[in-house]
């Protein structure tokens, strides 16, 4: 067993962790995406909107694989809300 299975194999339980946090929580990270983005918005008068929001929203994607990573043809994950 190479260096790299036994890596996987101990990392695991943690990933599996995190895709049960992930799930719990998906809503209220999801939301504080978006307060973050607001404050950009603020700080910033707008100058980066279209970057934070699509970067906002590509993190949702990625959160809502990772909260659903379900066998294929399992649930698939909600539609990010912008």
């Amino acid at each position: 067993m190479g260096f790299l299975d036994q890596l996987k194999d101990k990392l695991a339980p943690a990933k599996d962790k995190v895709g049960d946090l992930a799930q719990q929580h998906q809503g209220r990270i999801g939301e504080g995406l978006d307060k973050v983005v607001k404050v950009v918005d603020e700080k910033t008068k707008g100058k980066y909107h279209d970057r934070m929001a699509t970067g906002a929203d590509k993190a949702k994607g990625a959160l809502g694989k990772i909260a659903h990573k379900d066998s294929p043809g399992g649930p698939t994950p909600p539609p990010a809300a912008s």
